[in-house]
């Protein structure tokens, strides 16, 4: 078809006005302008729309039926456009999500829970790995975001520290470090440990071996292929040690405790695309910054009035508990 969106408004107001001249004064243009569109339409189509007298227009019954569509047409693209504005706006759309560490508690749980609330319209998708399987993601927008360990530099990728947390050791209620209400690297050496092959299991794994390094040993890191379920169940049924971070520390294996590791804290960034032009991605890092800003603050406030002592506090962010022993 040749005629244009703006040919098909001339038809419509001139079959509600019944006049191409009152149709030309709602539209601000010429009546001649609309009188030469609309014949345009008809030479296009074949047929004519109207039945044109002195007093003013009716439809033809080629018009009837071609009104008929065109308002429907014209409801498909109204509804059209204001369903990508309102992605366009991130009122809603998807996001899609990369995690390393835990949603039980903490900075991400209170992120995603305060953005689902205020857009109901978003869904969000979240996908579990590894900083070596969400960076390439990122970058081919497989993922909008990731909430990573460490302050992680890619190409065309752009990073934010948010927030961080305590490094915790989980181990059996039956091992003898759970006497100590804080562990420290030394009572670490010659100890057993056991990590996921997934789920931050190389992170883990890096983190024993540079530590334990400094202070002359190697540690012996045992990998499993099993989710975060059954590696906990081998801690609470062995002398095997794990490292989790504080955020995790909220849900509750049966035979397993957590102590703190004395001076260990892992900062945790989102890495996004620079070229992610995903409005609702937007929204989501401005929420999560607001959020950050307001609890390091609390962080700061709390440290100073306790700093050997840390606990989680459910706040999304790391504060002082008078008990040292979250599992109690």
């Amino acid at each position: 078809m040749k005629f244009e969106l703006r040919h098909l408004r001339y038809v419509l107001a001139a079959a509600e006005q019944q006049s191409f001249r009152r149709a030309a004064l709602s539209l601000s243009v010429e009546p001649s302008t609309v009188s030469r569109r609309i014949r345009e339409v008809e030479d296009e189509i074949g047929a004519a729309l109207f039945i044109r007298a002195h007093s003013g227009v009716t439809l033809t019954y080629a018009g009837e039926r071609f009104i008929c569509r065109a308002r429907q047409a014209i409801g498909h693209l109204t509804e059209a456009t204001l369903d990508v504005g309102a992605i366009g706006t991130g009122d809603i759309g998807l996001v899609k999500v990369g995690l390393m560490s835990s949603m039980a508690s903490g900075f991400i749980s209170e992120l995603l829970n305060t953005y689902s609330s205020a857009h109901e319209g978003v869904r969000i998708v979240y996908i579990e790995g590894e900083s070596s399987d969400h960076l390439p993601a990122i970058k081919q927008h497989r993922l909008d975001v990731a909430f990573l360990t460490g302050i992680s530099a890619a190409n065309d990728c752009e990073a934010a520290h948010l927030w961080s947390e305590r490094v915790y050791v989980a181990m059996s209620h039956r091992h003898e470090l759970c006497e100590k209400q804080e562990i420290e690297w030394n009572d670490l050496r010659d100890r057993e440990f056991v990590v996921s092959e997934g789920q931050s299991g190389s992170e883990i794994h890096d983190y024993l071996v540079k530590h334990l390094a400094e202070l002359g040993y190697s540690p012996n890191v045992q990998r499993h292929a099993v989710y975060r379920d059954t590696l906990m169940q081998i801690v609470a049924n062995g002398r095997s040690l794990t490292l989790t971070s504080e955020a995790t520390i909220a849900a509750r294996f049966p035979g397993v405790v957590y102590r703190p590791l004395k001076g260990e804290v892992l900062p945790f960034c989102a890495v996004w695309s620079r070229n992610n032009d995903n409005p609702a991605v937007r929204r989501l890092l401005s929420l999560a910054k607001i959020i950050s800003k307001r609890c390091n603050s609390c962080w700061i406030m709390n440290r100073s009035q306790d700093p050997l002592v840390w606990g989680e506090t459910g706040s999304g962010s790391a504060v002082p508990l008078r008990n040292p022993d979250p599992s109690k």
